[in-house]
């Protein structure tokens, strides 16, 4: 029973590493040069769904495929993108934004007994905030220090007009981690 639990979780962390590859080729280009792009949502519905190691660990293995060359950093690939590329702060931020989500959710919405509705929202809402801005900080931290921009010019760069996005981007969060969290807590721990 352990070794199906165990596998089941593999699995899942393997499924969500390829899903989070995946997501980059679905994006919208804006003038700024970096696009809008589902990666974000899918690394912190990673670590909201499979809970803080699972969820971080498929993202540090989305990491691994990138930095050796797989085109999964905006159909881009390589360490040097991690390392000196402008969005590096934000790929590493993913791991930290799943952990964190995933980490929220354990903590304050146990799977082990139930919970209303309302306060389910609450916390899956707050969560998927928290994880969106671990993510910005270290972006914009990344950024800076990259581009040697100053804060004013990094936010309206990185931040502002990412800001509607991410806003629907939590708003979808949040019904798909209340619907699917318990199904793959059942498959996970049965």
């Amino acid at each position: 029973m352990k070794s199906q639990k165990s596998g089941t979780n593999i699995i899942l962390t393997a499924l969500f590493a390829a899903l989070i590859s995946a997501s980059c080729f679905i994006q919208i280009p804006l003038p700024v040069g970096i696009p809008i792009i589902i990666q974000d949502m899918m690394c912190m519905l990673s670590g909201m769904l499979l809970g803080p190691f699972y969820g971080a660990l498929s993202v540090v293995i989305f990491l691994i495929l990138g930095s050796l060359g797989l085109p999964v950093f905006s159909g881009k690939g390589g360490i040097q993108h991690l390392i000196s590329g402008p969005t590096g702060g934000f790929l590493f931020s993913y791991a930290i934004g799943a952990l964190a989500g995933g980490l929220i959710l354990a903590i304050f919405l146990s799977n082990k007994k139930e919970h209303s509705k309302i306060k389910s929202l609450i916390v899956i809402s707050l969560a998927a905030i928290a994880a969106t801005v671990i993510i910005f900080a270290g972006g914009i931290l990344g950024f800076m220090r990259v581009t040697q921009s100053g804060l004013e010019k990094t936010l309206a760069t990185v931040l502002f007009p990412f800001i509607p996005g991410n806003i629907i981007k939590i708003i979808l969060m949040v019904p798909l981690t209340y619907k699917f969290r318990p199904v793959i807590f059942r498959y996970t721990n049965s």
